[in-house]
């Protein structure tokens, strides 16, 4: 068969052609800045889907369905002329002949709009990202839902409250957001879900563990932000270990700087992320953590028509002067700051670019029912009008009306009932959950286990 050149059923016209790679927060904000604004746009993703992802701690812990913090691109592009989207893995860029090589084919662009975001970092830690679960996206917040589920089935078939606290004890590496919000979470359902689901076994074994590798959580936010969100998480039963790495781990156990071990199948890494790497861009324009460097117009160092936007991108300005933090507010403005400067160059190329200038509206942060902080350009908030805040303002970012519905309805039934209802246990292949109880670094060794669970794919 004959090698594919150029993507198909993309037509070649007299507008000029804008590839954007990535439909995150800034990918699709672009788009939808330069709808219908005289440009052919050739939208990129490896899904057909825009995800929420500060609500994804929400699906791994059985709050939201993936549904519900998800909306089809093929839906809000679909009544827009010269707008085509395909699924496709981008591979390389190939500036000199303004093309990139993607999976299924070749492409040719007039501009490159890079917005494919960041995902977990490990630190170069090969054992631990094979065996330690992450959360950037949908597929992995159902994995953690699955194996959390899947590993309280596991206790119960252990003899001991000994073996059965290995299926038990939830760690968390990383005291950012998602690591903070997610501690809260299955503190929460220590608390209010799991003692109902499995009355067998013995909640006071359970343990949920946080380990930060520097002395605060939450290190984006003001010092008291970060001391409540810690006195709110132990207030919860939450184990939180500041100044701690995590050096090791083999699917069992964990062994970390100060020492000690824990025994857990259940590790979340949430320490970091990369900037996604694509092919053919210059290492002059990127950084150590592979950003790409750009200027106040968001165009890679060294190219004329190449940009970068979002948590890919590294501009350093007089307020930001090693970069402005990966969050989504940075990417949603950094898209319509460039979408307004190809329009205006479009109109006149010879008016002045904008220059892009980071306005910073605040952070929040949820820790549990009723408990969140806020620091806002004007105040700082914390617990419940801050958690109030936190909902309202999530609620109106999540894209499609009716998502904001089903997540409005899911929250009042969580908060009326004290019950997330979601509780299922999903997988299309066999369990690959390690049964043997090797562990090379715990003292306590678990003799093998030949029970197979059966619990009823859904």
């Amino acid at each position: 068969m004959e090698e594919l050149r150029y993507i198909p059923n993309i037509p070649d016209t007299d507008k000029k052609r804008i590839v954007v790679v990535g439909s995150g927060f800034a990918g699709l904000k672009f788009v939808r800045s330069m709808l219908r604004k005289n440009f052919q746009i050739v939208l990129l993703d490896k899904n057909n889907f825009h995800q929420f992802q500060p609500l994804l701690y929400q699906v791994a812990t059985a709050g939201l369905e993936p549904s519900a913090i998800s909306f089809p691109l093929r839906k809000i592009l679909q009544n827009e002329q010269h707008i085509h989207f395909r699924i496709a893995d981008v591979q390389a860029v190939k500036s000199e002949l303004k093309e990139i090589e993607t999976d299924i084919g070749t492409l040719k662009y007039d501009y490159l709009v890079l917005a494919m975001g960041a995902s977990t970092n490990f630190y170069g830690q090969k054992k631990i990202e094979q065996t330690a679960l992450s959360m950037k996206s949908a597929a992995d917040a159902i994995l953690i839902r699955n194996t959390i589920l899947e590993n309280f089935e596991l206790a119960l078939l252990q003899d001991t409250p000994e073996k059965a606290a290995k299926y038990l004890n939830i760690v968390l590496v990383g005291g950012g957001p998602t690591g903070v919000e997610l501690a809260g979470a299955v503190a929460e359902m220590k608390k209010y879900i799991f003692p109902k689901d499995y009355p067998e076994l013995d909640m006071s074994k359970m343990r949920i563990v946080l380990y930060q590798g520097s002395g605060s959580l939450l290190a984006g936010m003001s010092s008291k932000a970060s001391a409540r969100a810690t006195r709110y998480l132990k207030n919860l039963g939450v184990e939180v270990n500041l100044d701690t790495r995590v050096l090791d781990y083999d699917g069992g156990c964990l062994k970390l700087s100060d020492g000690t071990t824990i025994s857990s199948k259940t590790v979340i890494w949430a320490a970091g992320v990369i900037a996604n790497q694509i092919d053919g861009i210059s290492v002059s324009s990127m950084n150590p953590q592979q950003r790409i460097m750009v200027d106040r117009q968001n165009r890679a160092y060294g190219y004329h028509d190449i940009f970068a936007i979002g948590d890919l991108s590294l501009m350093k300005t007089p307020k930001y002067p090693h970069g402005h933090p990966q969050v989504a507010q940075v990417a949603i403005q950094q898209a319509k700051t460039l979408a307004g400067n190809l329009i205006r160059i479009k109109r006149n190329a010879s008016l002045k670019s904008k220059d892009f200038e980071y306005r910073d509206k605040g952070s929040l942060a949820t820790i549990g029912r009723n408990l969140a902080v806020a620091d806002l350009p004007f105040v700082k908030l914390s617990g419940f009008l801050a958690w109030i805040l936190w909902s309202f303002v999530h609620l109106f970012m999540i894209v499609g009306v009716k998502n904001r519905i089903l997540i409005f309805m899911n929250w009042s039934w969580n908060y009326f009932t004290y019950d997330q209802s979601l509780r299922l246990l999903i997988r299309h292949k066999p369990s690959i959950i390690n049964r043997s109880g090797s562990d090379p670094f715990c003292e306590i060794k678990l003799d093998e286990i030949n029970t197979e669970v059966d619990v009823e794919s859904v």
